[in-house]
């Protein structure tokens, strides 16, 4: 039994249509691309519909548009996206949902509160990229020290850092274990 994706799709239409930017399959890989301002109540919708039932967040990562190529640029809406990976396990199904955050302000609203999976996704994109996550309930640096200046996976990042290797504190004793 496969999926009824146009069925879904004129679902979050019907009910999201000013959120909804357009609608790609490729290598039969659905995405749904959204404006960010309703995230919530669109992935809530997809998780508690029972027609579709995308009770499981599998990823929450990031991508930054700043250098796409000229002949991808009508990808790029705004300068970052924020890429949910859907699964319903009832229905044997996949779903990528794309939301498009500007750089200024580089906010959407967190979904933690519809799967706590989200929490270390999250975290982790406001790393890597600097993306806020409004209402997450413990937004801080999950892989790189507190104190780290800069997002690493931002297209504006030195590749080859800011000095962060030759100014490592450098840990010369090996700690006890009790």
């Amino acid at each position: 039994m496969s999926f009824d994706f146009e069925k879904l799709q004129r679902a979050v239409r019907e009910r999201f249509d000013s959120e909804v930017l357009e609608w790609t399959v490729f290598r039969e890989q659905h995405c749904l691309h959204l404006a960010p301002e309703r995230i919530v109540d669109v992935l809530r919708f997809l998780r508690d519909e029972p027609a579709f039932n995308f009770a499981m967040l599998t990823d929450v990562t990031a991508l930054d548009h700043l250098k796409l190529p000229a002949s991808m640029e009508h990808w790029a809406r705004e300068r970052f996206a924020v890429v949910y990976h859907l699964n319903s396990l009832e229905h044997g199904a996949r779903l990528r949902v794309k939301a498009y955050v500007p750089e200024e302000p580089c906010e959407i609203d967190s979904v933690s509160g519809v799967w706590a999976s989200a929490n270390w996704g999250e975290r982790e994109v406001f790393d890597m990229y600097g993306i806020v996550f409004r209402g997450h309930p413990d937004l801080r640096r999950i892989l790189t020290p507190d104190h780290f200046d800069g997002h690493p996976l931002r297209k504006d990042y030195p590749l080859k850092g800011r000095g962060e290797r030759d100014n490592f504190p450098k840990y010369t004793e090996i700690p006890e274990r009790g």
